[in-house]
């Protein structure tokens, strides 16, 4: 498992685009905006990502999650948000990272691939991708703390299958 702390909240953001998004989503007073979640989805070597359409991520690909609601495990949330922003139906697995800062958390799990096509389930991709997994790990476009995630999932992935040299 990996551990990130950070000292500021990485969705800080500026644009508009976010702040309307922010506005849209506040709606929902069940949300717990202090807890986060993400899932790794890992499906024939391809990884499941999304390009977003707001904020820091805006026009990056990035792996689904989201904001737990309140009274939501972070293993439903995961489900709920990789169902909601791709249409693909997962099963949560290990959790592998946690990033941490004095004002939220967010967890990032593997996750099994169950059904559905992926495809954008809501405003927040303009399209979603299964990408080759050394092609995701190489583009520009996917932030740093996606491609750790992914880097994480193989780990998780490898010591599972007993592929670890000793």
């Amino acid at each position: 498992m990996k551990f990130w702390h950070t000292s500021r909240c990485d969705d800080s953001v500026k644009d508009n685009s976010f702040t309307r998004r922010s506005e849209d989503i506040m709606e929902k007073e069940n949300t717990n905006w202090a807890q986060s979640v993400a899932g790794v989805v890992i499906k024939e070597g391809k990884v499941l990502l999304g390009r977003h359409t707001y904020g820091s991520g805006n026009g990056k690909l990035i792996i689904p999650g989201g904001y737990l609601n309140v009274g939501e495990t972070p293993e439903a949330a995961m489900v709920r948000e990789v169902l909601e922003e791709t249409n693909v139906v997962v099963e949560p697995q290990k959790l592998i990272g946690i990033r941490f800062n004095d004002h939220d958390w967010y967890i990032i799990f593997t996750a099994k691939y169950i059904s559905g096509e992926a495809k954008p389930g809501d405003e927040e991709n303009s399209e979603v991708v299964w990408m080759d997994i050394m092609e995701a790990l190489s583009r520009d476009d996917v932030p740093d703390l996606t491609k750790r995630a992914i880097e994480s999932s193989l780990a998780a992935i490898t010591s599972e299958a007993g592929l670890v040299q000793r």
